[in-house]
This record gives C-alpha cells, structure tokens and sequence, in this order.
C-alpha cells in the first residue's frame, strides 16, 4: 500500500472528510474517502467548546481511538502544535505513535484563541513558524510522516505576506502547504508562486460554488482537498431534530419501527458484532 507522502506525489487530488471517532472513521471509510482528517474545530464542538480549549493529549487519544478501526490515512489537525519550536518534538512523536499520517501546524499564538471564529487573528512571527516547522521534520521518525505548513495569512497580513511565509515554510521542511485562497484567482495565484503540493479544505458549498473542478484543483497543485464541518453539522441537525421531537413522549414518527430495528442492524454490522460473538463462541461461550 502506498503511504500518504507516496500518493499526494501523484497528480490527482485525494477527497479527505473530517471524523472526530472510530464510528464516523468506519463510515467515511467505507463510503470510499482517501483520507480521514481529525479537526480541532468540530471535536472542539462536539465536547461543547471550541478547538483553542483542546489540547495534544485529547488529540492523540481521539486519534488512537480511530486508528484502532481503520488503515485509511489520517491527518492530525494539531493548530499551533501546543509549543514553540522545541515542544514540536513531543507533538510529532506523539501523533506519529497514535497513527496519524500527517500533521498540520499553523502559525497562531500560543494559548489558541477564540477570536478567529469573528476574524481576528494572531499570528507569529514568520521565522518561529519556520523554526516550528523545522523542528517538526526533524523530529519524526519516518520520512513518510507528512508536514503541512499552514499559513492563515491571506485572509490576516496579506497575499504577499503569505506567499513569503508559504516559500519560508517550505524551505523549512514542509511537505505540503496549507493556505485559503479565497477565489479561483488567488488559488491560481497561489500555485504559480509556490507550486505546491496543497492541503485545501473545501469551501462551504462545496467547488460547485467556488468555481472550480477536481480536475482544474489538481492542475493548480492540490493533493488533498477536505470536508472539515459538513459532517458535524449533519449530525448536529439530525441529533437536534431527533430530540425535539422525542422530548417528552420519546416517539420518532419519522423513523417508523421497522426502520429503527434495520438502521441498528446496521450499525451492529459496520462496527462487526457478528466477529465478536463468533469469537465468544470459540473461547468462553463454547455449546
């Protein structure tokens, strides 16, 4: 099989989608997705917090608790790496150990802050994030392990500011860049400056609405485009809809009886009950 470094080398781009536990993993897996990517953003929400209130411990516990359910490549959404330059050698060893295939380390101060979600960012200084960067690649054990260098500056300092921190974190080891380009012609802008390979995530809508094709996405340098929030916030929408309208007389008519006993079926199919009681009838439960 090849690794994730392996396949972004070819010129096609890979459709990643956000899971924040093994069920969700299963389920993108199974639905064909080439990558799985672990947001700090929807597993903030779905604790009830947001991503800046997460720390590296939680990360890698979550994405153990995935790798125990799939092989698919899974991409660790670490935001600021939770340290300076020095620090980012626990954070890769840790996700390394848990079985990520790749990290995304962007330039933000440190403690993580709420004020993004209006706008406003904080950025560190272009030469820390390079160190940061730097000190990540140094730090893993396996070339195959990805570095995506990400930058938030076009949207904050500027396009030129963020093309030089682009080329500065590429100079420092990262294997693919993470910019968001906010239209057709900055992501054209983007690829003509710095090459790529680029990490993308999908803009809300979908490239229907943004304007551009797979096809055209791949020519302009991107190797993985994902989904981090449609997932959470279908689920957010069937589990408010599901207790509206169980509060207080827990009947579901938009689920008929028969339904239910066949979604649950189901269920005990994608996680493999059928394997765990074969195997109690071998050993403890023998007739």
């Amino acid at each position: 099989m090849k690794s994730l470094k392996e396949r972004i080398a070819e010129d096609k781009v890979l459709l990643g989608t956000v899971v924040f536990n093994p069920l969700m993993a299963i389920l993108a897996e199974r639905a064909g997705f080439d990558a799985l990517y672990l947001g700090g953003n929807t597993l903030g929400l779905a604790k009830g917090v947001i991503e800046a209130n997460l720390n590296l411990t939680e990360m890698v516990q979550a994405g153990s608790d995935i790798r125990t359910v799939t092989d698919a490549p899974l991409l660790l959404d670490a935001a600021a790496g939770w340290g300076d330059a020095m620090h980012m050698h626990r954070t890769v060893s840790m996700s390394e150990a848990a079985g990520f295939s790749a990290i995304e380390i962007e330039d933000q101060v440190l403690p993580k802050r709420a004020h993004h979600h209006i706008g406003v960012e904080h950025m560190i200084p272009q030469d820390l994030m390079a160190a940061k960067i730097e000190e990540a690649a140094d730090a893993r054990r396996s070339e195959d392990f990805v570095i995506i260098g990400r930058t938030n500056g076009i949207r904050n300092t500027g396009m030129d500011d963020a093309l030089r921190r682009g080329e500065a974190y590429k100079k420092a080891g990262a294997d693919m860049l993470m910019l968001f380009p906010r239209n057709p012609e900055e992501v054209r802008h983007v690829h003509e400056r710095l090459g790529g390979p680029f990490y993308y995530n999908v803009p809300h809508g979908g490239l229907s609405g943004f304007g551009l094709t797979l096809d055209e996405m791949a020519t302009y340098g991107c190797r993985i485009l994902t989904d981090s929030v449609m997932p959470l916030i279908a689920a957010y929408k069937a589990w408010r809809d599901c207790y509206a309208a169980t509060a207080g007389t827990l009947e579901y008519p938009d689920l008929p009886r028969a339904e239910v006993d066949a979604l649950e079926e189901e269920l005990f199919d994608v996680i493999g009950i059928d394997k765990l009681i074969e195997i109690e009838k071998r050993t403890v439960e023998k007739e």
